[in-house]
């Protein structure tokens, strides 16, 4: 387990205010109070770190296979109208992450990156379906070797203030390699043809890079 690089910042940030203020209640509280704010400064260093936490994970390559891109519990599986790229009826998956998930997302599947977008937006709670397509988000769009565009979205949630994605127009990616970093709780979702099998349930928990979402015809 490693510390992912998108929580350098962060981390130091945290630890600079937390030791101001333990200073600060050193020299003008008792040692009943020190204490207590040692305790309770240290838990959330630990939670900042666990969230920026980076696990060594060997991915499932599979062709035909749609590898979750985020940890998280699926909150959506519905047929629905993609109306930014795709401009046609797909089945929607999406992932809901929590401040306690591994918050890196990955590409679900191999190909070449056809569109990136990043759209400024809300910051509503992420478990809000309409907080899909009016939070902050990035959009991506990869096609396969066959020609099958699916398209995937990070989306900011209520506490989320900063989407990093690393997709570039025409770069080809490999399943499982790292999309981005979204820093605090948001979700993923993804669009995926109509006829896609898929082999996950709505309330289960997926583990990115190795839980298979379903497969491409």
């Amino acid at each position: 387990m490693t510390i992912h690089k998108e929580g350098y910042g962060t981390i130091f940030l945290v630890l600079i205010v937390l030791l101001a203020i333990n200073t600060g209640i050193y020299f003008l509280a008792g040692i009943e109070v020190t204490n207590f704010a040692a305790l309770a400064s240290f838990a959330v260093f630990a939670l900042v770190l666990n969230f920026f936490r980076n696990p060594k994970r060997e991915a499932i390559i599979q062709d035909g296979a749609i590898v979750a891109p985020a940890d998280g519990k699926i909150v959506t599986i519905e047929e629905v109208e993609e109306t930014e790229y795709l401009k046609t009826k797909c089945i929607q998956v999406s992932i809901f992450m929590s401040v306690f998930n591994v918050h890196i997302n990955w590409f679900p599947i191999k190909g070449v990156v056809k569109y990136f977008r990043h759209h400024n937006g809300r910051f509503m709670a992420a478990y809000l379906p309409k907080s899909s397509t009016e939070n902050e988000r990035t959009t991506v769009v990869v096609e396969n070797d066959k020609g099958t565009q699916i398209l995937f979205r990070q989306v900011a949630g209520a506490m989320a203030r900063r989407i990093v994605c690393y997709a570039k127009e025409e770069t080809t990616v490999t399943q499982g390699q790292q999309t981005g970093f979204i820093k605090f709780g948001s979700r993923v979702d993804l669009y995926l043809p109509l006829d896609t099998r898929i082999d996950v349930e709505l309330d289960q928990k997926v583990t990115g890079r190795q839980t298979i979402l379903g497969w491409l015809k």
